[in-house]
């Protein structure tokens, strides 16, 4: 495997409160190469979506540490946490999470526009304009900048929010399901779009129940009893 760029080491987690507490994650060991696409499989409830939000530093875990070429991030304080995330992760969701009173170019803006702030936006906007219509051109989306999320099919939602988590050319990009909520052929289209950005050079962390798109990973794992089991490498 080439250099690791992100390591989860002895990840421990549990979710409840009082007396009920589920154990999620139980030493949960994983590292991710630098150019990497991995798969993360495993049964429903298995806690797939808990180790990419984990890794992505969304949660923090009860014991362990997450390593972002050698560095701590799970330790760090929740603002340096929050910075660190917005400029070294891309996320896309089972669910898309578009806003649906804007446009699909607007939504691709949106976590740059926040990441800017108010005073440095201006400065930024033209290029930010620039980047976010050539990653929707990429998405085949060029005649679809300005339609709102309700306009668009699943398909064309998923494609906006994959264009919106490599806005900011994140080091590595986190899927939670990407296929999830789409039929084959639209599922078999955003397979497509991420082989193609893992061919370029993509780090990439897909949980996933689709063994399509499982089989088309480098190396993929299988999560269970709160732990990884390693698999074989693959394309």
């Amino acid at each position: 495997m080439s250099e690791t760029i992100l390591e989860a080491v002895g990840i421990y987690k549990s979710y409840g409160k009082g007396r009920t507490y589920v154990s999620v994650l139980e030493g949960t060991n994983l590292a991710i190469g630098e150019g990497e696409l991995l798969a993360v499989v495993g049964a429903s409830g298995s806690g797939k979506s808990t180790v990419l939000h984990v890794l992505g530093g969304i949660d923090t875990p009860d014991k362990g540490a997450v390593l972002y070429r050698g560095e701590d991030i799970s330790k760090m304080w929740g603002g340096r946490r929050d910075l660190v995330r917005s400029r070294i992760f891309g996320f896309v969701f089972q669910f898309y999470h578009l806003l649906h009173e804007f446009t699909a170019l607007e939504n691709v803006l949106m976590p740059e526009m926040i990441r800017q702030g108010v005073l440095a936006w201006p400065g930024r906007r033209a290029a930010a304009h620039k980047r976010a219509k050539l990653l929707l051109d990429q998405m085949q989306l060029g005649e679809r900048l300005y339609h709102k999320p309700l306009e668009l099919s699943g398909g064309e939602q998923q494609r906006v929010a994959i264009a919106r988590a490599l806005m900011a050319e994140p080091k590595v990009l986190l899927c939670d399901e990407p296929t999830g909520t789409l039929d084959a052929k639209t599922g078999k289209e955003i397979m497509g779009v991420l082989f193609d950005l893992g061919r370029a050079g993509q780090t990439m962390v897909l949980v996933t129940h689709d063994e399509r798109l499982a089989s088309g990973a480098h190396r993929r794992v299988t999560l269970a009893d709160g732990r990884i089991r390693q698999g074989a490498r693959g394309a």
